[in-house]
């Protein structure tokens, strides 16, 4: 699951609009950046299988990202940040928590059995990975609910929906160039840890842009 991460982010976006849209993007992969920097360091395992069809990740250790309990943990730790350090209000800190938890519950569906109940615990996953083409459908099809329920909300208030068609597409070829990548363009999980975590900020950056193309409208929008 990549690209369909955000369709929580977006349509978050909608329920809460006055959440700063940054906030939701990095929290709908503030796991998987996590996941990027302890793969980086070392702390959480894994290989890569280019034979595997889908994602050729084989996820061996990451209890501290990708635990039920971790991913718990990074909601709170969202929550918090946005209400004591952002100063938002208590309903955009759950907001943008519950978009923070929602990529467990995701990588869930698609996840080959990796993500644990609890460190060293069961583990869980319905692997939609296995089923390249179903997969990619639902997570292009989740993207484009997401956009919509956002840009339906942007209508209802009078505004552009230029911003979330924007970013759709922006999604849509980033999914698509992932796609089309060989599968063993790195040749270990911390070779591929970096790209990911530079894709990951990228995506964050560009919300910002936009925040701030709004802030600077006479008009605003939410």
């Amino acid at each position: 699951m990549f690209a369909g991460h955000y369709a929580t982010a977006l349509a978050a976006k909608a329920i809460e609009p006055r959440a700063p849209l940054w906030t939701l993007i990095a929290g709908a992969q503030l796991v998987d950046i996590g996941w990027s920097a302890l793969v980086i360091a070392g702390v959480e395992r894994g290989r890569i299988d280019p034979a595997l069809p889908g994602s050729p990740l084989v996820l061996e250790h990451m209890p501290w990202t990708h635990s039920l309990p971790a991913a718990i943990a990074w909601s709170l730790a969202a929550i918090f940040v946005v209400k004591l350090v952002l100063r938002l209000s208590m309903r955009t800190a759950i907001v943008v928590g519950a978009v923070v938890f929602s990529h467990w519950l995701l990588d869930l569906l698609v996840h080959r059995p990796d993500l644990e109940l609890w460190p060293s615990g069961p583990k869980l996953g319905f692997g939609l990975w296995n089923m390249e083409v179903l997969e990619q459908a639902v997570e292009i099809g989740l993207l484009g609910l997401g956009a919509m329920f956002w840009a339906g909300q942007r209508v209802r208030f009078g505004r552009s929906v230029w911003p979330a068609a924007a970013f759709f597409g922006l999604l849509v070829a980033v999914q698509i160039i992932a796609m089309l990548m060989p599968k063993d363009v790195a040749d270990t999980l911390t070779g591929f840890g970096p790209s990911a975590l530079a894709v990951y900020l990228f995506l964050a950056g560009v919300a910002i842009f936009l925040d701030g193309r709004r802030a600077s409208s006479p008009q605003g929008s939410p």
